[in-house]
């Protein structure tokens, strides 16, 4: 009960609108796809007029659009697509001016390394973190319920202290780096766990361990849940195995929101009253219907999808939309001399280096060795510079890595996501 109190006391001072969002999606997940359709047909056109009347960018891209006159979901396509290049070069003149009551600094690098900083107004926070919490409730689980947390931001003593202390507010645990060590601690704690939740593979190496070792498997999961990174057919049954439930997806970006999220049925259902989910050439384009302090229509994510057809039905009972596969996103590991690391490592030390330093590097790593790697950077490098991207490196890897930077290698145009971390291995 104590967990649950400062849970909540958390929740009303941070998103005072979060329990009408929760209360919205409990009996949204009731419609049928007619009103599920009809819903976001209302919410499209409010969204159009709103970003015409108050963001600059929208104003010109979509002075001869009359979205008075949409009659179905179909006249999205008069929209024009919105690349990530777009959102990078046009982000001060895609913000809209209104006087919003509370709002959040939103930032994310991107899988493709280029740095982005955004607001976000409390009820598109709220909203999606109630869209979190609704896909809890499919497995039977409450956030403030004990949780252990694969994920990480930072590794310095303040801020591990920081994070530690926010963690135990949240009645949660986590994991900082990926040594054998860190992860038997981890599973120790495990024990009085309710769900699991972060990347994907450091969920896919705990379960290993616990059955490669014997270790004892934790009897209270009711969730485990894998997001940022691919969940490969291989992690499934070693996690079943280690935890007692299968691994099940959630689906999303900072900008678009909970794109999916997998029901105990085991299907991705389309967070539909929050997105409104197209496939061009199966590539997933994405307009997020909530968010109107940084509108979001028609947004190349990147990633390459399967759709189901509109005449899928789930054995839940819930009509929205399907998503079959995420394909394009795809977490990979990276070998040291003698550990083995997440990819999104990289994600972390340049973010870190943006946060701290106001560095904004756009990258990409190659390894083509075991314990080599090799940063290729877009842009050229003071030594200052240099020296705090050599300090985030050590952080994350310590001596297990050697590597080479190499500044100003400018990245191939070409067809489909740009990779931020490329394994020859």
């Amino acid at each position: 009960m104590f967990h649950k109190f400062i849970f909540n006391l958390g929740e009303r001072l941070r998103n005072p609108s979060i329990r009408k969002w929760f209360a919205f999606l409990k009996e949204s997940e009731k419609w049928s796809i007619e009103e599920l359709e009809a819903y976001q047909l209302v919410q499209l056109k409010e969204l159009i007029s709103f970003a015409k009347a108050h963001s600059s960018y929208y104003k010109e891209a979509f002075a001869t659009i009359d979205e008075t006159k949409f009659t179905s979901l179909e006249d999205i396509q008069q929209l024009p697509l919105l690349s990530k290049q777009d959102v990078l070069e046009h982000t001060e003149a895609i913000h809209t001016k209104h006087n919003f009551k509370k709002v959040f600094t939103a930032t994310t690098s991107g899988s493709s390394g280029d740095p982005l900083v955004y607001k976000r107004e409390e009820s598109a926070d709220s909203f999606n973190r109630a869209s979190i919490f609704r896909g809890y409730s499919w497995h039977h689980v409450q956030p403030w319920e004990r949780n252990g947390y694969f994920w990480g931001f930072d590794f310095s003593a303040m801020k591990r202290f920081k994070v530690n202390i926010l963690d135990a507010l949240q009645n949660r645990f986590r994991v900082f780096d990926y040594k054998e060590k860190a992860f038997k601690k981890f599973v120790n704690k495990l024990q009085r766990a309710r769900y699991i939740h972060g990347y994907s593979s450091m969920i896919y190496q705990s379960a290993k361990l616990i059955n490669d070792q014997k270790l004892p498997k934790p009897t209270h999961i009711k969730m485990v849940k894998g997001t940022s990174e691919k969940i490969y057919d291989s992690y499934k049954e070693e996690i079943q195995q280690a935890f007692g439930v299968p691994i099940i997806s959630e689906y999303g970006a900072a900008e678009t929101g909970i794109i999916a999220f997998e029901c105990a049925s085991g299907n991705m259902h389309i967070n539909m009253e929050g997105v409104i989910v197209e496939a061009i050439e199966n590539q997933i384009v994405v307009t997020n219907l909530q968010m109107k302090t940084f509108p979001i229509i028609r947004y190349q994510l990147g990633d390459y999808i399967q759709l189901a057809s509109r005449e899928t039905k789930c054995s839940c009972g819930k009509a929205h939309y399907i998503l079959n596969e995420v394909t394009g996103r795809i977490g990979e590991n990276v070998y040291g001399k003698k550990e083995i690391y997440p990819s999104l490592y990289f994600y972390y030390i340049f973010k870190n280096l943006g946060a701290k330093y106001n560095i904004k590097l756009t990258y990409q790593i190659i390894q083509k060795e075991k314990g080599i790697l090799i940063f290729n950077l877009e842009e050229n490098l003071t030594n200052k510079d240099e020296e705090k991207l050599r300090e985030e490196i050590y952080a994350y890897f310590s001596d297990d890595i050697t590597y080479t930077i190499c500044p100003n290698v400018k990245k191939k145009v070409g067809e489909g996501k740009t990779k931020s971390f490329i394994s020859y291995i």
